[in-house]
């Protein structure tokens, strides 16, 4: 049979799998004369295991996942060695040609490397080892980066963090090709580029290695993995726990403004496990970030688990890493975004690199959960060692069960004392309320704020972080100024701002010494769902409590959520609260007066990014904003107080560069006042064809919110709907306890009720 008929009757993978099972069995029979055939070996031992290799080849052609991803990577590397490789002096910051050049090849060279186990074709070996001997010969000879940003500089990176994803890549490479190598190779290798870079970004840069951070993750982990494949116990001593006898200046930050050195701050891999998490699997830094570590986190525990077992790293904590990665596909919406918590870039998703690896990785070393198949299923795509291997074949067997997402509260804090994240998920749409710790150097000003999706479709948004990363031309890729003077202000997110200045005045020293409390989180049934949180230390003297209610009501086609701030405080002052809509306006309730030339919103903390579109003065009726996004209609409708003010506003003023993007916001604003209530409902209620042109449910399902009742001990919300149903919400302020029986009368009528809050039918 001629190729092309054979090509025409299998798939072009398949064909691809032949041709190589073909070579294989040529490259067993000449094998390369620089290779090792001492039986004792152990390499490869880090991530891909000699067992593992061995399993892969003998599965080869019936793994259809695995098999996709290797062809995949197979016709990338072999373009790659065509073409030919370039290791350039480096000089750009982020998406500039040097280091998009060396990421690529320690990305190229880890993946040459698994082809050369997996395929023993040393065309793969040859073209990492002519590589690292570009780098070999290159890295004596470079200076720190000529870029001066980062408060660590690297050498082929402008800061140590790129450094170090460079060889914890690398380390995976040349633990694969370790026994094509000769000895006198190696130590080459090993004298000249390895054990001076790991130096670098350990002792040269101890304000790097020795905190606790991402940042340090990545230096740890970099240390520990070219230690464990050079087989050097001390340097792996010190990536796991850190530089000794080293003495930091107390008042060192990041360029993100968070300290480096804390009072009795542990240091070290297992640092970085114990601090960050919380016994739940949240990482303090939000999920963008969590994200980002979870790679450098799990491939080195992998590695440890088939290095070091008896250290038994995957069970530290309670097995907190691989709870994380529970945890990570919990904070995704239903298109596998990852919420917007903290520094953190629109898109991220659960079909990233990083969590390809840690959810094949949670599979195989966590027990074969396989619900988390169906999240590898969705990524089409696995790692090319044994985790990978062992998720090709659970799929392969008919193992894969739904990953159900449901409502879940993730702790904060090393002790899961330090707030938390609230999500209510009902039908289709899920709130996320925040009510953690500050999230070191990432954090955002933005205690009690929330964002509400649709479908996996943004409707009330989160601004996230201003950063275009690895553009160059948006500040080398890096962060922009307008990330501190916008992004992490308190007016860019869904929560309360008093007298236009940020939460703990916009501060790290004084944000990351505090926490809010959750005080509720009850999610037993579908029809009511709540989330209840207070913070009491953004403003000195200022309580703020936020209640969010998920109520689903069965006479409405889609569930709704209740909004209820209360702010309390020992002075008057100005209050506004920000919503953040996706859309395009559609109508509103009240009439306003719209600027012909808009105004700056404010001269500070992130108001002078505002533009005042539009006014409006409040007569005490509900304020109702009813949009359009993506051909669905939502509504807003918010209860008012004679005289507040409500403000159209749109982001961008101030902004020379355009670096912002101009999304709309209605702000409720109540000036001179001590106490006040905001209650507002939030729906979804109809949908428009634009090939029909016909829209259905267009107008709101919500007729009335009124607040019913408010003093110190209970709120009341009574809302009422076009189809006549009426009911009523109520939760006690100061008493979370499930037992405690109320009393409560309201217009002559009593309601009784057991436990923090009732939801009740009145008609």
């Amino acid at each position: 049979m001629n190729l092309i008929k054979k090509w025409k009757q299998i798939s072009a993978v398949q064909f691809l799998l032949s041709v190589m099972l073909v070579g294989l069995v040529s490259c067993n029979e000449d094998s390369s004369t620089n290779t090792n055939s001492d039986a004792q070996s152990q390499h490869p031992s880090l991530i891909l295991t000699q067992q593992g290799v061995k399993d892969i080849r003998a599965n080869l052609g019936s793994i259809p996942i695995f098999d996709k991803t290797l062809a995949a990577n197979k016709v990338e590397i072999d373009a790659e060695i065509e073409n030919g490789f370039d290791v350039p002096i480096p000089k750009d910051y982020s998406g500039g040609y040097t280091h998009a050049t060396h990421k690529r090849n320690y990305i190229l060279m880890q993946k040459a490397g698994v082809l050369y186990q997996i395929l023993d074709d040393e065309k793969y070996a040859k073209f990492v080892k002519d590589m690292l001997f570009q780098y070999a010969k290159m890295y004596p000879t470079l200076p720190i980066h000529p870029k001066p940003r980062s408060y660590a500089r690297g050498k082929l990176f402008w800061q140590c963090l790129n450094d170090s994803n460079w060889l914890v890549y690398t380390s995976q490479a040349y633990d694969c090709i370790y026994d094509y190598l000769s000895e006198e190779e190696r130590t080459t290798l090993e004298t000249d580029l390895f054990k001076p870079y790991a130096d670098f970004i350990s002792k040269e840069n101890p304000q790097f290695f020795n905190r606790v951070h991402n940042h340090s993750t990545w230096g740890n982990v970099a240390v520990g993995m070219i230690a464990l494949a050079m087989e050097d116990d001390s340097l792996l001593q010190t990536a796991l726990y850190g530089l000794k006898d080293v003495n930091l200046d107390a008042s060192l930050k990041d360029n993100d403004g968070g300290f480096i050195n804390q009072d009795d701050q542990k240091i070290g891999y297992f640092a970085n496990l114990d601090e960050p998490f919380s016994p739940d699997g949240y990482y303090t830094e939000g999920p963008y970030y969590q994200r980002y570590a979870m790679y450098p986190f799990l491939i080195f525990a992998q590695a440890l688990q088939n290095k070091k077992p008896d250290l038994k790293v995957l069970e530290y904590k309670e097995g907190v890493l691989l709870k994380g990665v529970n945890a990570l596909l919990n904070l995704s919406d239903a298109d596998g975004d990852f919420f917007l918590l903290n520094d953190a870039q629109k898109g991220m998703s659960y079909y990233n690199s990083s969590l390809i690896s840690a959810v094949d990785i949670a599979y195989h070393f966590g027990g074969n959960n396989p619900e988390l198949l169906s999240i590898a299923e969705k990524q089409d795509e696995v790692t090319l060692d044994d985790a990978g291997l062992a998720v090709a074949i659970g799929i392969k067997e008919g193992k894969t069960k739904p990953f159900v997402k449901k409502s879940i509260e993730l702790s904060d804090g090393a002790n899961g004392d330090e707030g938390a994240v609230g999500i209510l998920r009902s039908g289709d749409l899920e709130l996320v309320h925040k009510y953690t710790a500050h999230g070191l150097s990432h954090g955002h000003y933005d205690k009690l704020s929330f964002a509400l999706f649709e479908d996996g479709k943004e409707v009330v948004q989160d601004y996230g972080m201003a950063r275009y990363v690895n553009v160059e031309q948006k500040g080398g890729g890096n962060y922009l100024k307008e990330n501190t003077t916008w992004a992490k202000q308190s007016i860019a997110h869904n929560t309360l701002v008093q007298n236009e200045q940020s939460h703990f005045q916009g501060k790290y020293d004084i944000g990351s010494k505090h926490h809010s409390e959750s005080y509720i989180f009850s999610v037993n049934t579908d029809s009511v769902q709540v989330s209840s949180a207070k913070e009491e230390n953004a403003y000195p003297g200022t309580k703020l409590h936020r209640t969010m209610v998920s109520i689903k009501e069965t006479d409405l086609e889609n569930p709704y959520v209740l909004d209820i701030m209360r702010v309390e405080s020992s002075t008057e002052n100005q209050y506004d609260l920000p919503f953040y809509y996706l859309g395009q306006v559609i109508q509103t309730s009240f009439d306003y007066s719209k600027s012909d030339v808009p105004q700056i919103l404010g001269s500070a903390n992130g108001y002078q990014h505002l533009y005042n579109e539009a006014i409006s003065v409040a007569d005490g009726a509900n304020a109702k904003l009813t949009w359009l996004l993506d051909n669905k209609f939502y509504s807003y409708t918010a209860v008012t107080s004679h005289n507040d003010e409500i403000i159209l506003a749109r982001i961008g003023a101030n902004d020379p560069a355009f670096n912002l993007r101009s999304e709309p916001t209605m702000i409720i604003r109540k000036r001179n006042t001590k106490e006040a209530v905001f209650v507002a409902a939030i729906e979804s209620h109809g949908t428009y064809n634009p090939v029909s042109e016909l829209a259905v449910n267009a107008y709101s399902h919500i007729k009335d919110v009124q607040l019913s009742y408010n003093d110190s001990n209970y709120t009341a919300v009574t809302i009422e709907d076009t189809k006549g149903g009426v009911q009523l919400f109520i939760i006690a302020n100061n008493d979370n306890s499930k037992t405690k029986k109320h009393t409560l009368t309201i217009n002559s009528t009593s309601h009784f009720w057991e436990g923090p809050y009732t939801l009740i039918k009145i008609k």
